[in-house]
């Protein structure tokens, strides 16, 4: 089994997530952790992916890489979104089995579910109705992967797994207001409201309604899942991870408002088509059952959050 002294690969490194996972693993003492730029290695090349594995040989890989982005990016770039992630890990997870890895985690996200469905969401519920369709691309390309990982453990025996964050958020986040997530748009969007000298003009327009309901996790929770998942052997290929906090677009721009600037005022568009899914609550018993729970104390990471968007 895995252990500090393992050889343990981390691809997307410099990522939100990745960061995360590999600052995680050296606290708790891991000797023996791999990485290198994208620059260095397109994880969307087969014979080079393949060719980094056999001459490293790791004995854990993590997939903490991949092309994500909010629901404007996902509305553009559907085809970038599909192939990217489709081949990263097709490339890794194949890589990794021939080359004798012998655990294996790969991240998606809660889109991965139907839109429709009774909350909170299990695993059980996948492919059990019709996606949203503002990320149907990345959502697809995700589920191959839960899908190829299924084959190999079954065809294989081999011991990977996916793990299922709901929305992340922390430090080294995409602050880019095209294609960022909700919650470091917020927070870029009402911190340069607040820097506006004449009072009249600290007015955050957002989109949609902000009425969406939405469950966070701080980014180190889900390192700190993937690390504990690194050492356990599950029955289970797919696993939610996710939080106790579930609140409105709307309740979280007013957070993030209290905390960078209260004088700050809040308008919605009311462009419905860009909310989402209403709610994407996860079920995460199944994690609870394996041991594993998020201990997030949220008001503290996202003030910490914002210190280091500030910092940026």
């Amino acid at each position: 089994m895995i252990n500090i002294h393992s050889k343990i690969f981390v691809a997307g490194h410099k990522g939100m997530l990745g960061s995360s996972i590999l600052r995680i693993l050296k606290q708790k003492g891991y000797k023996n952790l791999i990485t290198i730029d994208k620059k260095k290695l397109d994880l969307r090349d087969q014979k080079s992916v393949k060719k980094f594995l056999k001459r490293k040989k790791p004995r854990a890989v993590i997939i903490a890489a991949a092309k994500v982005g909010g629901i404007r990016a996902n509305i553009n770039y559907p085809a970038n979104f599909i192939t990217d992630n489709l081949q990263i890990q097709t490339n890794l997870i194949s890589a990794s089995y021939e080359n004798k890895v012998k655990k294996l985690i790969l991240f998606g996200s809660s889109c991965i579910y139907p839109k429709n469905l009774k909350k909170p969401i299990n695993e059980n519920q996948i492919l059990s109705g019709k996606l949203e369709e503002t990320n149907e691309s990345y959502a697809v390309a995700k589920i191959a992967g839960i899908k190829l990982i299924e084959a190999f453990n079954k065809q294989y025996k081999t011991n990977y797994i996916c793990l299922m964050p709901c929305n992340l958020f922390g430090p080294n986040d995409n602050y880019d207001l095209q294609n960022s997530h909700f919650l470091p748009a917020l927070i870029k969007k009402i911190f340069l409201a607040s820097k506006n000298k004449n009072k009249k003009g600290k007015i955050v327009r957002l989109w949609g309604t902000g009425k969406p309901l939405r469950e966070i996790l701080y980014v180190d929770e889900a390192a700190k899942a993937c690390e504990f998942f690194l050492k356990k052997k599950t029955k289970s290929s797919l696993i939610n991870v996710g939080s106790s906090i579930e609140m409105s677009i709307k309740d979280y721009a007013n957070k993030v408002k209290n905390i960078i600037d209260p004088k700050v005022k809040i308008k919605f568009n009311q462009d419905v088509k860009l909310d989402g899914v209403k709610r994407k609550k996860l079920d995460t018993s199944l994690a609870t059952r394996n041991g594993w729970k998020a201990e997030m104390n949220f008001s503290k990471s996202l003030e910490k959050t914002i210190e280091n968007f500030k910092d940026f």
